[in-house]
């Protein structure tokens, strides 16, 4: 097997039984807690730590794999979330509710550290297995690799609810640490060194100089953040206690929403009609986007005050939202690789996804805020706000064409 293929595939599957983990624990332990009795403002600052540590880990993350290679930042992504998953294990729930609430929030912020590590080495990676001037073909491996990563963080979703129902709390995250340990276990096959730079970073080159990395990521943070106002806690709470549904409905839902998401994101490159050659996404193409992203949920917010059925409005309005998200998603994720040169890769994906988790913190913390106050329809209006901002920083973005190698700023 071709060197390159063997990494991605290697990278590809770590990312692979990371994302389903990660789905999975994220649905345990909403609806676990949902069902105790905690309110949304409670359930979302549960998530207060993953979010938070998830833009610190991105921030010295791509410094860490840069200086000791992506290897040990994806498999310690992957060993932290076995701890993670063991910790939670052994929470007690004839604790103090005060204490309960911390224990959890801690095992979340390993596993926040976790996601970001596994996250950010992937995504360097693939940028190192595929030449720059590859244009479409990087376009489609990340597509691929991003696309099927949320169709698994769908699987999850529904994996986790289906073990919660089946086999309770506590077993659920022990089987999965299980699984999980086989794939640490291939770690030892991915080159030591790769994306290792022999150059020294200083401290602020930790913040990207090119003014093309920077615009994508502040539109990245509120693109996500816009996402997550009203998908992280409003629509699982709104589902379950609204409209009455069971762990393992809510969990098939948003698994299938998340799946299908997924398979558009990895498609996309054919769906635009850009998987040829010299036919990449332009910053014209996210532009043109997340500007049709605006309207969505617009759209599903006004269907709701008609007085049309929820589940229809809700079901009707994912699809969209889902299509329209994907295309977005995908053209981002390729931007930020093809506005990198070799060297600057795990520092310029590393900052890019700090705002990624920059705008998750504060769709979560929002989200559940939100809907405790004004509902879902408040949660859909304040994520069209955040989209709308989204759109205009966009169109700040240079073409690739015309912008120089990131490196050459710093």
């Amino acid at each position: 097997m071709d060197k390159n293929l063997k990494n991605y595939c290697l990278v590809t599957a770590a990312y692979w039984g990371y994302t389903i983990t990660d789905g999975a624990l994220r649905m345990l332990v909403l609806l676990h807690f949902n069902q105790l009795g905690f309110t949304p403002i409670e359930i979302a600052f549960l998530f207060l730590f993953y979010e938070i540590f998830g833009v610190v880990t991105n921030f010295f993350g791509g410094w860490i794999g840069s200086q000791f290679g992506l290897r040990l930042t994806l498999y310690g992504g992957i060993g932290l979330q076995i701890f993670a998953l063991v910790m939670l294990g052994f929470l007690n729930p004839e604790w103090a509710v005060w204490f309960q609430v911390l224990y959890v929030m801690t095992s979340q912020a390993f596993s926040g550290v976790a996601k970001d590590l596994t996250k950010m080495s992937s995504k360097s990676a693939v940028r190192l297995v595929v030449p720059k001037e590859a244009e479409s073909k990087l376009f489609r491996w990340v597509a691929i690799l991003t696309g099927s990563k949320n169709a698994l963080k769908g699987l999850g979703f529904f994996v986790g609810a289906a073990l919660l129902e089946l086999t309770g709390f506590t077993n659920a995250l022990f089987i999965q640490a299980g699984v999980l340990l086989i794939i640490f276990l291939t770690g030892r096959l991915l080159p030591r060194n790769m994306g290792k730079i022999k150059a020294k970073v200083k401290f602020k080159q930790l913040f990207s100089k090119s003014k093309a990395i920077n615009i994508l990521s502040l539109a990245r943070f509120f693109l996500f953040g816009a996402r997550d106002i009203w998908f992280v806690v409003a629509l699982p709470v709104f589902l379950q206690s609204e409209l009455n549904w069971t762990f393992i409905q809510v969990g098939t839902y948003m698994a299938c929403w998340v799946i299908g998401y997924g398979f558009i994101q990895s498609f996309s490159p054919a769906i635009l009609g850009q998987n040829k050659k010299s036919s990449a996404p332009q910053a014209k193409t996210i532009q043109i986007w997340t500007s049709i992203l605006t309207i969505v949920p617009v759209a599903i917010a006004l269907s709701f005050m008609a007085g049309l059925d929820p589940q229809w409005v809700i079901t009707g309005g994912l699809i969209i939202f889902g299509i329209v998200f994907a295309f977005n998603s995908a053209v981002h994720s390729y931007l930020v690789l093809a506005y990198t040169e070799d060297n600057d890769v795990a520092l310029n994906v590393g900052f890019y996804y700090m705002a990624n988790s920059g705008g998750r913190l504060l769709g979560t913390i929002t989200s559940g805020i939100s809907y405790q106050l004004f509902g879902i329809v408040g949660c859909l209006w304040i994520s069209s706000f955040f989209v709308l901002v989204a759109a205009l920083v966009s169109f700040k973005l240079p073409s690739s064409q015309k912008l120089e190698p990131a490196s050459e700023n710093q």
